[in-house]
């Protein structure tokens, strides 16, 4: 389906239709909204944390990168599911390795956030 709209109006759309995918995300997956909870309470650590901006952000990126895969899982697992219900290997590989995305970007977060502390600490 192509779009016909251009400019600021087209603009005004995108940010309408990543409302409704945040929406729907939001609505269907719990493990976005585990992650959303992750997000906002350890970003609000981060800010508390005796580091500078600069380290903060990145904190907080490795926080928003797990949102972002997560995201990506769901976009993944859902056209996957329209394609078809019925078991496949490959289904389940596109759904794996989406899975493996999610845990991926945890483990970037921990290694991070790791680093980071482990000098405030020891």
């Amino acid at each position: 389906m192509k779009a016909t709209d251009t400019g600021i109006k087209r603009i005004l759309k995108a940010f309408i239709y990543s409302r409704d995918g945040f929406t729907a995300s939001f609505k269907s997956e719990a493990a976005l909204r585990q992650d959303l909870a992750v997000f906002i309470v350890f970003s609000l650590v981060a800010l508390c944390l005796d580091l500078v901006l600069w380290q903060k952000m990145i904190l907080i990126s490795s926080l928003l990168f797990i949102v972002i895969m997560e995201l990506v899982n769901t976009a993944v697992e859902t056209v996957i599911d329209r394609i078809s219900p019925d078991y496949h290997e490959l289904s389940k590989k596109a759904k794996d390795i989406g899975s493996l995305l999610v845990l991926l970007s945890f483990v970037n977060a921990f290694l991070l956030w790791g680093a980071f502390l482990y000098p405030l600490f020891f």
